[in-house]
């Protein structure tokens, strides 16, 4: 017969956190967007008075469907604080928009006016 391990003794939960740095320290980084990438692509795409479809940005940039709403929701929504307008034409296919170039979030006005206030 063998002997049963020991069992692992399990340090506080207090004792395993690594206090974090302040918040006024992190700096905040602005991405520059590059005149030849996709991104600047469907952007350009979607500035256009008439919209672009999802088939048409697929064709460009070469990605799937949940990839370019994924985009739209997280950079062009959330990241760049676009205001981003969709419908859906009787032909079928949905047709997306950027109506607006202003910031449509509060945080991302406060961050232009003043990177340091983020």
């Amino acid at each position: 017969m063998t002997k049963s391990k020991p069992a692992h003794k399990l340090k506080p939960v207090a004792a395993t956190k690594v206090p974090r740095k302040a918040a006024k320290h992190r700096k905040v980084v602005q991405s520059k967007q590059r005149a030849n990438s996709k991104q600047a692509d469907v952007i350009d795409m979607l500035r256009q008075p008439q919209g672009s479809k999802i088939s048409a940005i697929m064709k460009v940039t070469g990605w799937q469907p949940h990839s370019i709403r994924g985009f739209f929701a997280g950079v062009v929504r959330k990241k760049l604080g676009l205001t981003l307008e969709s419908g859906k034409p009787d032909d079928g296919e949905r047709i997306y928009r950027i109506v607006a170039t202003k910031p449509s979030n509060p945080r991302v006005k406060a961050m232009k006016s003043n990177p340091r206030a983020a």
